[in-house]
């Protein structure tokens, strides 16, 4: 097998996968104009519909926020070698974790207390979840794609059961709990920037899109500037090297998975906390299937995973303006674009990384001649 192209590090972590993401684009402007719709028009309305004013801005970051939970819980598995499937069930599970806190001090304890314990809560619930298949693969050596995949499905059904079971408010049908009390609200980015004197419209963004980043900032900090991040990349590049230097592979799985999981369960802060103010069914909405492309596409890193996150929150908002304004357009076709850009910066990345590897290598070539 050849290796890959060699490409110089800024082309490789930032020109590669824009000309990835214009090959998916193009592509899907293709596609478009099959449908009998003008491209260029559908592109605009895209932009505009995810970045034309503030409200859409706000809508556009409000998605990045799952986003970015679950593309950094798969970054951490994927840095420890392991491929986790699970960030939707971790943060179905999760949800519970953080709902049941909002339901115990919403109303009884001021924010300032309710946020650390649910944060507290959705993080220990979504690892619980993610130990189980952790555990599996360390001691048994259980593929860790295959269980978190199952654990995806028993997550579902579990909620759905105690939603209609156990947690349903009393005299309604709808499988979904009562609402949270006032203090258990995550407050709207449109009101903390009002008391800083700042006008911004209304919409579901709220303070959870800064604990992502803090989330991001934490994930940096602990994979690449401390021992225990140099052990779990360690073990993730090659286990054989991780045991002669003293390096336990099984420990890494389980603790990394615990981290993955408690990072995906924190997706329901913006959710439940930030929007919907209660549990209900299926609230991440498949943001933990989103979060596996979110991470490949941002180099497993917390700054490539933040702007791959606001890339896919701009295609979940702008694709319900398009949609809307074109309705040939419809939201499967806007998946088949989340799709397109997917296939191209994941699965297809190394197609544009031979044609640019060459074109490096003749410019290289032409400098040596004229000097």
């Amino acid at each position: 097998m050849n290796a890959p192209a060699k490409l110089p590090r800024w082309a490789e972590l930032g020109l590669l996968p824009l000309v990835n993401l214009a090959a998916a684009l193009l592509l899907s402007g293709v596609i478009v104009k099959v449908l009998g719709e003008s491209p260029w028009a559908a592109l605009k309305l895209l932009a505009s519909g995810s970045l034309g004013s503030e409200e859409n801005i706000g809508y556009t970051l409000y998605y990045a926020t799952n986003f970015m939970f679950t593309g950094l819980a798969v970054a951490v598995a994927y840095h420890a070698g392991l491929f986790n499937i699970g960030g939707e069930g971790q943060a179905y599970v999760g949800g519970l974790g953080v709902g049941l806190v909002a339901l115990w001090l919403g109303g009884r304890a001021p924010f300032l207390v309710v946020l650390p314990v649910a944060i507290l809560g959705g993080a220990v619930f979504g690892a619980a979840w993610a130990f189980i298949p952790a555990w599996l693969q360390a001691r048994r050596g259980s593929h860790i794609v295959i269980t978190t995949i199952m654990f995806n499905f028993i997550g579902s059904a579990l909620m759905t059961y105690l939603l209609v079971n156990v947690l349903i408010k009393p005299g309604q049908q709808s499988p979904e709990t009562r609402e949270f009390g006032a203090t258990a609200f995550m407050p709207a980015a449109s009101d903390l920037l009002a008391k800083a004197g700042i006008d911004f419209s209304p919409s579901p963004l709220n303070l959870a899109f800064v604990v992502a980043l803090g989330a991001g900032a934490l994930v940096w900090v602990l994979v690449w500037r401390t021992r225990w991040g140099y052990a779990l990349r360690v073990a993730g590049q090659n286990q054989a090297a991780a045991v002669y230097a003293g390096i336990s592979p099984p420990r890494i799985i389980v603790q990394s998975m615990l981290l993955s999981g408690a990072l995906a369960g924190c997706l329901a802060l913006n959710e439940l906390m930030g929007s919907q103010h209660r549990i209900l069914i299926d609230f991440p909405g498949g943001a933990g299937f989103v979060g596996i492309a979110v991470a490949l596409m941002g180099r497993n890193h917390p700054a490539g995973i933040f702007l791959s996150a606001v890339l896919f929150g701009a295609l979940a908002q702008g694709g319900s303006q398009l949609s809307f304004d074109m309705p040939k357009i419809n939201r499967d076709m806007v998946v088949v674009i989340q799709g397109l850009v997917i296939l191209f910066c994941g699965a297809l990345e190394n197609v544009m990384r031979a044609p640019l590897a060459a074109v490096f290598a003749r410019l290289a070539g032409r400098r040596e001649a004229e000097g």
